[in-house]
C-alpha cells in the first residue's frame, strides 16, 4: 500500500491496552477514535501482549515486542520493568521510520533516542503529591520520579487528560505553559440509561438485587481512595431507620491489584464497624455488568484526595447516576449541577451529602437530568480531534 507523501508515520506505546484501570480506559477511547478519524497519517501500534488483541482498531499496524512481561503488569506499585524490556520497548520505537511518537501515558513510557517528535500524556499529579500512599517502597517513588522526570525532559508536548490536571502540572513542573495541552477523556457508548434495569446472572450471583437504595463506588483500593472516609460514613448513617434498606457496594479488582492496594484495611473497617452485611465487594466487574449496576444504583461516590479526571463519575452519570465526588478534581467543572462536591478532608461534608441524595428523590432526578447533559457534552471523538491539534502543532513546530 502507497501512502500520501504528507502522511505522518506515528507511532504509539500501546502498551496500556490491556490495563483495566482508568489509562486502560483512557488509552483504549482515545486511540479507538483517533485511528478512525486521522485518516491522513498511519499508526503503528506497539504491543507487549497479545490479550485483548481483538479489539484493536482495525485501521492500525500492530507490531508485537517481546517482553519477558507485559509493561501494565511489570510497572507495577512495587516494582518496575526489567532493563531489558525497557531496552526492548526503546529500540522497537526508536527506529527511524517514524515522524512523531505517542505515549498515550507516562505510567509506560520508556526513553527513546530517535529524531521524531514526542508527545507524552501525563493524566495527573497524584503520585507526586501522595507517593507514600501510591508508591509505598523508596525505590518505586525513586524510579518514577526518574521515569517522569525524563519523560517531561524528552517531550516536545505534554498532554494531560483536564484542565484541572493541566494546571496541577505547571505549579508543579514549572513548565511553561504551551508545552502542556488538554486531550480530555468521556465514558463508552455502553455507558447509558437503560429503560428496565435488572440484575444480570452474575451480579444476582454477588447478592445484587433490584430491591433497596445503593450507595456505589468503582475504582481501585488505593490509600488516596479515601475509602475509610466512605466507610465511616456509610457506618454512621446505615444504623439510622430510615436508611435500613442502603447497601455499600465496591468495585474494583483487589485480587491481582498492580497498584499499590489497602484492600484488607478497608475490608478489615468495614467487618470491625458491623457493616459486613450491608456491604460489599464484587471485584472487578466487565463493562456490560457495570452498566447494569450503575443504573441500578442510587448515587456513585468517589471521595478522592486526589482526581486527574475521574471517569467513574462521568460514566456514572452517562447512565443517569447522581454523583458524589472530590473537588480536587475536575468534576465540579465537569458534571455541574449532576453532582454533590465535598472536601475529602471533611469527612462530615460526605456525610451529609450521602443523607441529602438518599432522603431526596426530586434531588436525585434534578442530578440525573444533569448528570446525562454533562456527560453527553464529552465524547471520544472530541478528545482525538484535541490530540489531532496537537499533533499538527507538534509537527508544524518542526517544519518552520
Amino acid at each position: 500500500m502507497t501512502h500520501p507523501k504528507s502522511s505522518l508515520r506515528i507511532g504509539v506505546d500501546a502498551t496500556c491496552w490491556t490495563n483495566t484501570r482508568g489509562y486502560g480506559r483512557q488509552g483504549r477511547g482515545l486511540l479507538r477514535a483517533l485511528v478512525r478519524l486521522d485518516r491522513e497519517n498511519n499508526y503503528t501500534f506497539f504491543m507487549d501482549s497479545a490479550e485483548n488483541a481483538e479489539s484493536l482498531p482495525p485501521g492500525a499496524e500492530v507490531r508485537r515486542v517481546g517482553t519477558s512481561a507485559p509493561a501494565a503488569v511489570a510497572a507495577s506499585s512495587n516494582s518496575h520493568r526489567s532493563a531489558r524490556d525497557m531496552m526492548q520497548m526503546s529500540c522497537a520505537m526508536s527506529r527511524r521510520d517514524f515522524d512523531l511518537l505517542l505515549f498515550p501515558t507516562v505510567y509506560t513510557y520508556v526513553p527513546v533516542f530517535s529524531r521524531a517528535k514526542k508527545i507524552v500524556m501525563i493524566h495527573d499529579v497524584i503520585a507526586e503529591n501522595y507517593g507514600h500512599l501510591t508508591l509505598p517502597t523508596y525505590t518505586a517513588r525513586l524510579f518514577w520520579k526518574a521515569k517522569v522526570a525524563f519523560g517531561r525532559w524528552q517531550a516536545d508536548a505534554i498532554a494531560t487528560v483536564s484542565d484541572y490536571s493541566r494546571q496541577e502540572i505547571l505549579k508543579l513542573f514549572k513548565i511553561t505553559p504551551e508545552r502542556v495541552s488538554v486531550v480530555g477523556e468521556a465514558s463508552d457508548p455502553l455507558f447509558c440509561p437503560l429503560d428496565r434495569p435488572s440484575p444480570t446472572p452474575l451480579l444476582e450471583s454477588l447478592g445484587i438485587t433490584g430491591n433497596g437504595r445503593k450507595v456505589i463506588y468503582v475504582g481501585g483500593f488505593g490509600p488516596h481512595k479515601n475509602l475509610e472516609a466512605l466507610v465511616a460514613a456509610f457506618s454512621k448513617l446505615a444504623s439510622r431507620n430510615a436508611f435500613s434498606d442502603v447497601r455499600l457496594i465496591m468495585v474494583g479488582e483487589y485480587r491481582r491489584e498492580v497498584f499499590h492496594s489497602y484492600f484488607g484495611t478497608i475490608k478489615t473497617q468495614v467487618e470491625e464497624l458491623g457493616m459486613a452485611g450491608r456491604s460489599l465487594f464484587t471485584g472487578y466487574l466487565p463493562d456490560e455488568e457495570l452498566v447494569v449496576l450503575l443504573n441500578l444504583s442510587t448515587v456513585l461516590v468517589l471521595p478522592s484526595l486526589m482526581e486527574g479526571f475521574g471517569l467513574p463519575a462521568i460514566e456514572a452519570a452517562a447512565c443517569g447516576c447522581p454523583v458524589i465526588a472530590t473537588t480536587c478534581s475536575p468534576l465540579p467543572t465537569l458534571l455541574g449541577d449532576g453532582g454533590l462536591y465535598i472536601n475529602p478532608s471533611k469527612p462530615e461534608e460526605l456525610e451529609a451529602a450521602l443523607i441529602r441524595i438518599l432522603e431526596s428523590e426530586s434531588l436525585r432526578c434534578e442530578m440525573r437530568e444533569a448528570g446525562l447533559r454533562a456527560a453527553g457534552m464529552l465524547t471520544w471523538d472530541a478528545a482525538a480531534r484535541q490530540m489531532m491539534s496537537l499533533i499538527q502543532k507538534v509537527i508544524a513546530v518542526r517544519n518552520d
